[in-house]
């Protein structure tokens, strides 16, 4: 009786958990589907009494939302691609060389996930004034890059360090130089733990919007989140398209962890536990 009323407990905990981390996304659904009118009806309505799809005709017809979606796309991919190229040799350097700073590099590392992004980004403003990058997509691809490249270089980290070195001595006594070993024997054996770094750097960048509202002021380059931040108005809220855009900007993502979720959840608890 214990175990069954522990259990039930568990259940019961769980299903209110669910509930409270699905209902948010359900109401955003709902919202987008009801007609301007009937969102701030009283009593409320759980399901629209007339299904609409003004709100997605809407925002597709009069905005841009195509090329907020491309350059969305576009930034996102291509840092997260650098910031995995550079991380894992950053992160393969760590954790089988042991040198003088190695500690103190490895606590700056740790440092910079304690401050909040957007204390530097006054200096940054001005740094990218400088050095010409404001307004254009390069400006955020260079700094979701070097913003992303301590925690994924930490976790990729953890991979290398369960992998034994054994592997590319052998390959290096079969004639492979190290950076060969690296590429034909380790990368291939810790391909969770890329793809999973990845994945992480790519939703990172697909959510961000500080960078993005301070470094883009043209219509042609702006991402999906300073598009969605232009749904509040100085004394109005688009509700209907925003909640609109919102299922539309979750679409990727949810496709990418559908088509990636093996590697996500092994590639995560492999580099979690040193083995």
């Amino acid at each position: 009786m214990k175990r069954r009323a522990l259990k039930s407990l568990k259940v019961v905990f769980l299903s209110l958990y669910l509930i409270t981390m699905v209902f948010p996304l359900y109401w955003i659904v709902v919202t987008s589907l009801k007609p301007q009118k009937d969102i701030f009806s009283f009593p409320l309505n759980y399901w629209p009494d007339r299904l609409t799809f003004q709100n997605y005709i809407n925002i597709i017809k009069i905005s841009k939302f195509h090329v907020y979606i491309a350059n969305s796309l576009l930034i996102s991919l291509s840092a997260a691609a650098i910031v995995v190229c550079i991380s894992v040799l950053s992160a393969y350097v760590l954790a089988r060389f042991k040198f003088r700073a190695h500690r103190h590099v490895m606590l700056g590392f740790f440092l910079t996930q304690m401050l909040p992004g957007f204390v530097a980004l006054a200096p940054l403003y001005l740094l990218m004034t400088r050095l010409d990058l404001i307004n254009t997509r390069s400006s955020l691809v260079l700094m979701y890059t070097v913003g992303l490249i301590p925690f994924s270089t930490i976790l990729l980290k953890g991979f290398f360090e369960r992998i034994p070195s054994s592997l590319e001595e052998a390959a290096m006594i079969d004639g492979c130089s190290r950076m060969s070993a690296l590429v034909r024997v380790i990368m291939p054996v810790m391909l969770n733990g890329i793809a999973a770094t990845f994945i992480f750097a790519f939703v990172q960048n697909w959510n961000e919007l500080f960078m993005a509202v301070l470094f883009i002021d043209d219509e042609t380059l702006k991402t999906l989140p300073v598009a969605m931040n232009s749904f509040v108005m100085k004394f109005d809220v688009d509700w209907g398209a925003m909640s609109a855009g919102t299922v539309l900007s979750v679409l990727p993502t949810i496709a990418l962890f559908a088509v990636a979720q093996r590697f996500i959840v092994e590639g995560l608890t492999q580099g979690a536990v040193k083995g």
